[in-house]
């Protein structure tokens, strides 16, 4: 239990992280003011994650982390790498990208890029519930408001 519980704060740590370059996808991503506003809330199983400007915003986050390949689809050595600079967490990124792949194959039928980075990270955010490994949104909330 230990090791998942730090396995969700480092995933916590990660989407915090992420989220601090949201701002700088807010035109890119045509984002609206309730989406910047509950970007924390993501995480949150509740939280309707069913909206193209998420997935445009998941795109652009994961480009500014030098993430993506030509065609939008992830760099899956570049995320293991990114995944493993927190905490050195082989597993935790082992783990995540297996969810991926999951999440990826399930999806490969969505033309549109937004369209299916966010409906794989609906689908990432459940599978990684269910493997102990979800983000904590108020934890998300603390990174995001750290200088």
């Amino acid at each position: 239990m230990e090791a998942t519980s730090d396995q969700s704060i480092t995933m916590s740590r990660i989407a915090g992280k992420f989220g601090k370059t949201l701002d700088g996808c807010r035109d890119e991503a045509k984002l609206t003011s309730d989406i910047m506003k509950g970007w924390e809330q993501v995480w949150d199983q509740d939280f309707d994650v069913d909206r193209r400007e998420i997935g445009c915003a998941i795109l652009c986050m994961f480009g500014k982390f030098s993430l993506l390949k030509d065609d939008n689809n992830v760099q899956q050595d570049s995320l293991a790498d990114y995944l493993k600079s927190f905490d050195n967490d082989d597993a935790l990124a082992a783990k995540s990208i297996d969810i991926y792949k999951v999440c990826e194959k399930e999806n490969e039928h969505v033309d549109d890029d937004c369209s299916r980075a966010v409906k794989m990270f609906a689908c990432f955010r459940t599978e990684a519930k269910k493997a102990g490994i979800a983000a904590y949104v108020d934890l998300i909330k603390d990174v995001m408001n750290e200088s």
